[in-house]
């Protein structure tokens, strides 16, 4: 995949298909570590434990729609090829929590991608689902949840049209805030 909001959209819609009501992504950067972390949680079913042993074989996986798999195993090949790994466990919890890590600096890292679009189809995709969202860089945070989004929008559907672009271009806005205050002179991921 090109960008790795789209990994994050996979890992997200594979929660929901195993009945998450709560998925958790966070993006960590740090500039003076070199690293960039991706990290999905969920509260699903969790992931069958002969896929958690062959992450990186596309030819297992749990659904029975297709035989292949490739979305983990994609993922792992793009975190080793930048100095990085990926980790797939089942939190104490329950669920799954999948986190990849990057040189954030490796020439081959795909961009972070357009993580607004991302979050606002997963919102009006699975309007039950309470979904987290964090990215920090080097300490600044910005997050935002659905939970209290609701409420805000006292009543209005998250799958309201009107509402899908005021929230996309929000957090947009959010992010390139986050991204300038963070670090003047940082590179849009």
């Amino acid at each position: 995949m090109r960008e790795l909001s789209l990994h994050i959209l996979d890992i997200a819609e594979n929660a929901a298909t195993a009945g998450a009501t709560r998925v958790s992504i966070r993006v960590e950067e740090s500039t003076a570590a070199d690293r960039l972390i991706v990290t999905v949680e969920d509260n699903g079913r969790g992931l069958p434990a002969g896929k958690a042993r062959h992450l990186d074989d596309p030819f297992i996986t749990s659904r029975t729609t297709r035989r292949v798999g490739l979305g983990l195993s994609l993922l792992s090949a793009a975190a080793r090829r930048c100095e990085g790994a990926l980790e797939v466990g089942t939190p104490a919890s329950g669920g799954t929590r999948v986190a990849a890590s990057f040189r954030r600096s490796h020439i081959d890292r795909a961009p972070l991608g357009d993580m607004a679009a991302t979050l606002t189809t997963l919102f009006a995709a699975h309007p039950a689902i309470d979904f987290d969202y964090t990215h920090g860089i080097d300490g600044t945070v910005f997050s935002l949840s659905t939970r209290d989004l609701r409420e805000e929008l006292a009543g209005m559907p998250l799958t309201d049209p009107a509402v899908m672009l005021q929230v996309t271009e929000a957090l947009r806005r959010a992010l390139r805030g986050l991204i300038a205050q963070a670090t003047p002179d940082h590179e849009e991921t």
